[in-house]
Parts: C-alpha cells; sequence; structure tokens
C-alpha cells in the first residue's frame, strides 16, 4: 500500500455522504476498494451497488439483477403493482474470491440469494428456503450462518451450498426486543472480528420515534449476546434518528459505519460515522454522537467519481469498453443513474441515439400515474434539485398524458395531455388524504403546439418537502385558454445556479398548478424520484419523445485536502 493510501486527511460535514436516498446499506471492503449495496424496493434494474475509494464519495458500479421474478405485480401488469414491496435490507458479503449478496422481497415472501466472482456480473439467482427478514450473512470458516429477525433475532445455520437451514444445525434466539412499543431491534449486520461475534441493530426509543443504534456481542456462536445502544443521534435534524447500516476496516485499521439518517420526502440518506473500539466493543462517533468533523480515509486523491444523478441528452458515448458500456449503461442500455419504477416492457422504450430522444409507448390504459408502465425514473438530491425535459406530444392519442413527475404516493406531476379539442399542460396531484389514485387536475392550460419544455423543482431543505412545477411554451394562448380548478399557490419558484441559490425564473417560465406537498410513506417506501412518462386513459398505441433532461444540483464529489 503507498503511503498516500495510509494517510488520513481532515474534512468537515462530509455527511450525508451522498445526499441520496440509499437505505439499508451494507458495506465491505476488498483491498483498496468499497462497495455498497442498498434496499432497491419496487425499482428496475435492482440491487444497486455503489464504488468508493474514500467512503465519502461514491459512484455506480453495478445492477445485480434486470429482473426478479417477473410477476404480474412486479411487471405492472392490470391494477397490481409491488410499491413499497420487492427487494428489502440486502446482505453484502465476499468470501474466497467471490461476491454474495442476500435480501428478502416482501412481494414474493422468499430470500434470495446472488453471487458472482465479479461485482459487474455476471450474477448467479438462487434462492434460500425460508423467509429471513432484513437477514445478514456470516462466513465463519467452514460454517455459514444467517442472522435475522424482527424484535426477536435468530441465527440459523445454513447447509454447504447455502440453499436450506443446516439439518440438526444451529438455531437459536440470540436477540430479543419483545414488548417493545415501536420498532424492535432489526436491520441486522452480523459479523466475527478478533474471534468474537457481533449483531448490530435497528431500533427505535422505548418513550418516542426516533431510531437508534445498537450492538450486542458475545464470545462464541451459542453464548448469551449482551450490550445496548451505542449511537443515539439526530445530529439537530428534525428528531431522525441514525441507525441500520453495516461496519468496515480501512487497510490501515481505522473503522467507520455507513448508516441511514431520514430527511423526509426525498428519502433515507447514508451517513459516514467513525468508530472505534474499547474493550472488544465498538464506540460509535464521540459520547453515542456523529462528531460533525471526523478524520476520513484518504482514497485516491486524482480519481474522478461519475455522479450518481445526471442530466441526459439519450445519446451514447462511444469507444467504452466491455466492462465501461455495462457500467455506464447498465439500465436496459440507458444510463445508470436511471431506473424504471417497475420491470418495464422495453417493446415500448426505443431510444434514437442519433437526434437525442427517448421514445416510450403506451401499452396499457390506466387511469393514475401510480399504474403507468416504464416510468423512467432519477433519485432527489437533498437538499434542493430541479428537473427539465422537452416533451414532445405530437404522436401521443387523446387522452393521454406525459411529462416529468415527482413519484411517490402523494405525486405532484406536470404534463402534456391531448384531449379532443388540442394540446393541454396540466398540472396533478395526489394529496395525503386522497383514497384515489388519480388525485385531483389543479389547473390545465391550452398549448399552440405540441412539444413543451417542463421543469420540476424540489425543495426539502429542513423536511420542507415541496414541489413547484413550471412549462415553457413561447406560442401558449393567454387568458382564454388558462382554466384554474382549484386556485392553485401562484407565487414563482426558483433556483440559482445549482439550485443552491435565491430562486429566479426568466420571462418564459411559468408556474403551474399548486405547491404539492410530498410524503415520506409506507405506501412506496422510498425517496421522492424524478419519473418521465407516459400513459394512456382511453387507448393504447400513443408515444412521447423525451429529449434534454437536465438535472441542476449534480452531487459532486467531496474534495479530500
Amino acid at each position: 500500500m503507498s503511503l498516500q493510501n495510509k494517510l488520513l486527511r481532515q474534512e468537515t460535514e462530509v455527511n450525508p455522504v451522498t445526499k441520496l436516498d440509499y437505505p439499508d446499506p451494507d458495506v465491505i471492503r476488498v483491498g483498496e476498494i468499497y462497495y455498497m449495496v442498498s434496499t432497491t424496493m419496487h425499482f428496475m434494474p435492482g440491487g444497486e451497488i455503489l464504488r468508493s475509494y474514500d467512503l465519502v464519495n461514491w459512484e455506480h458500479a453495478a445492477f445485480v439483477f434486470d429482473r426478479l421474478d417477473s410477476t404480474p405485480s412486479q411487471c405492472l401488469e392490470g391494477a397490481e403493482n409491488i410499491y413499497g414491496k420487492g427487494m428489502w435490507a440486502a446482505s453484502l458479503r465476499y468470501h474466497n474470491n467471490r461476491f454474495y449478496i442476500c435480501f428478502v422481497a416482501n412481494d414474493t415472501g422468499r430470500t434470495y440469494l446472488y453471487t458472482s466472482e465479479f461485482i459487474a456480473g455476471p450474477w448467479e439467482k438462487h434462492q434460500i428456503e425460508g423467509f429471513y427478514h432484513d437477514c445478514s450473512l456470516l462466513f465463519d470458516g467452514d460454517s455459514v450462518y444467517i442472522a435475522y429477525g424482527n424484535k426477536d433475532i435468530y441465527i440459523t445455520q445454513l447447509n454447504d451450498d447455502l440453499t436450506a437451514p443446516l439439518a440438526g444445525g444451529l438455531h437459536r434466539l440470540a436477540v430479543s426486543d419483545a414488548g417493545h412499543p415501536g420498532l424492535g431491534y432489526e436491520g441486522t449486520h452480523f459479523y466475527k472480528i478478533n474471534g468474537k461475534y457481533y449483531l448490530f441493530f435497528i431500533h427505535s426509543l422505548r418513550d418516542r420515534w426516533m431510531r437508534t443504534e445498537a450492538c450486542f456481542v458475545s464470545d462464541s456462536i451459542d453464548g448469551v449476546f449482551s450490550g445496548g445502544d451505542v449511537l443515539v443521534d439526530d445530529r439537530g435534524y428534525c428528531g431522525q434518528g441514525v441507525a441500520q447500516g453495516g461496519i468496515v476496516d480501512t487497510p490501515d485499521g481505522a473503522w467507520y459505519a455507513v448508516l441511514f439518517q431520514d430527511h423526509g420526502a426525498v428519502g433515507r440518506i447514508p451517513l459516514l460515522v467513525p468508530v472505534t473500539w474499547e474493550a472488544d466493543y465498538p464506540v460509535f462517533g464521540k459520547d453515542r454522537r456523529i462528531p460533525l468533523q471526523f478524520e476520513v480515509p484518504y482514497g485516491r486523491a486524482d480519481y474522478r467519481y461519475e455522479p450518481l444523478v445526471q442530466s441526459d441528452d439519450f445519446r451514447r458515448e462511444s469507444g467504452l469498453s466491455e466492462e465501461e458500456e455495462r457500467e455506464r449503461y447498465g439500465c436496459y442500455g440507458l444510463k445508470s443513474v436511471w431506473q424504471f419504477n417497475h420491470e418495464p416492457d422495453l417493446r415500448l422504450v426505443r431510444q434514437d441515439t442519433e437526434r437525442g430522444i427517448l421514445w416510450m409507448e403506451t401499452g396499457k390504459v390506466c387511469q393514475s400515474l401510480l399504474q403507468a408502465r416504464n416510468i423512467l425514473t432519477q433519485r432527489m438530491l437533498f437538499p434542493r434539485c430541479v428537473g427539465e425535459v422537452t416533451v414532445d406530444a405530437g404522436a401521443l392519442k387523446v387522452g393521454d398524458y406525459a411529462g416529468i413527475c415527482a413519484l411517490q404516493g402523494c405525486y405532484g406531476m406536470a404534463a402534456v395531455a391531448r384531449r379532443e379539442d388540442g394540446f393541454y399542460v396540466v398540472m396533478r396531484g395526489r394529496t395525503a388524504a386522497e383514497g384515489a389514485e388519480e388525485g385531483t387536475e389543479w389547473e390545465f392550460v391550452r398549448i399552440g403546439g405540441s412539444a413543451v419544455r417542463l421543469r420540476l423543482e424540489a425543495d426539502f431543505a429542513q423536511m420542507k418537502d415541496e414541489a413547484r412545477f413550471f412549462y415553457y411554451d413561447a406560442e401558449c394562448h393567454g387568458d382564454d385558454g388558462h382554466n384554474s380548478e382549484r386556485g392553485g399557490d401562484s407565487d414563482s419558484a426558483h433556483c440559482g445556479e445549482g439550485g443552491q441559490g435565491d430562486i429566479y425564473m426568466d420571462g418564459a417560465w411559468k408556474q403551474i398548478g399548486k405547491i404539492q406537498k410530498l410524503y415520506f410513506k409506507l405506501d412506496h417506501f422510498t425517496g421522492c424520484r424524478f419519473g418521465l412518462f407516459v400513459f394512456a386513459t382511453k387507448e393504447t398505441g400513443g408515444r412521447a419523445g423525451f429529449s434534454g433532461f437536465r438535472y441542476d444540483t449534480v452531487n459532486r464529489p467531496v474534495v479530500l485536502v
């Protein structure tokens, strides 16, 4: 190892490290490279793995699977869906020169195990008999164990081919949080370090909702596990605790935890926490708090990380190696920053790389954005972000909608709608109180052409959780074509350079509809995302073209000096 990679450098306010929704992280180190996997729920391709050389800056490395089981729900057939379900809380391990990823899917009730010699794949799909909630694998000599559960945490020994519990093998209750009135121990992470066994959990305080991190240790796999809370801290942010994730060591022996913290509608964002050891027990931060400033791994000073969110001209970079091609365009040939809301129907998606247009066609009739196939999504960035796209709606059919949305259960959207008498820009949103997925159409504006540029501004600072929508069309009609159904908020919204400054709008941008309140709720259980969509309410076969997607406030690497 070079002297440079042994050094640590002081860095201020590295947290949160991605500013994006990567919940339930697990992290490992292979040589000088750190890998992190997190929950991807219903989004496809799934099982995203990130790569880092310093635990602070992260970039996309691979997706584990393009499709899971292709069930009707995973494919959004009819009224079925897997929102709030799908792939949860994966365990990432490296053993005998092979990578292992284990997780459950809450829609199928199955436990999946993917293995690969290389992080980029190909990944082989297997199943483990049984359902192991928030599971964690431990390779211990010739034995393999899986720890899992909620409130009651069990350890079960697996057979040699990791397909089922070992007949006559260890199966025991290790730790119990029985009687907890809120969130009991779950989110298990299982380790053997210096001959001792460690179980890490998330749970909430008993007297109020606040996530905390706990650790229990035992001298043997079948011995008594003892311990308690090791981190009780909200970092002064809205009472939201920090917990659940993996721990990892650096090549020179320092330890860190990668945990998450709720940030409202934008999702659950990873944080880096320094870990030290006293009498073989982990000490998180200082006095169970995360320091504002602490030493971080130096990594590669000259390395350029690919941003985790990006603008897209829907063209393709040429001259890439096969490995680079797979890494950069892992979303079914699209940039790896994208994921579809469920398993896509690629017969309805076509990318014109010469002209820079992504064409999407309607393949089912539905009345709600949430049932639309092929919503193309990117995570939204904390604390503020802006997305813009140009929509060519000339080939829409009557009853079709195509546009950009803030995708959550309480979604908001701006779209071009084709009606019997022409094209309109509409703003529709769903409130927390509404039961119908269709939501409410708050405003519609007649436009003269069939192409329009749409803009979505999101503000998540201090859990404000608001989205505003705008359109740009020089040929739009005046007051004669304007109909405000329910009197939306007409205050201008602005976003300075990089999305950080005061709000501005040039004269051609016009706000439409109301300010959409966003929520992180269990119905989707994911952070809010930008989504590009088209859906039909009357007949299939219409299509829309998307071009010039612009993402402002791109996540830039932290410079370690």
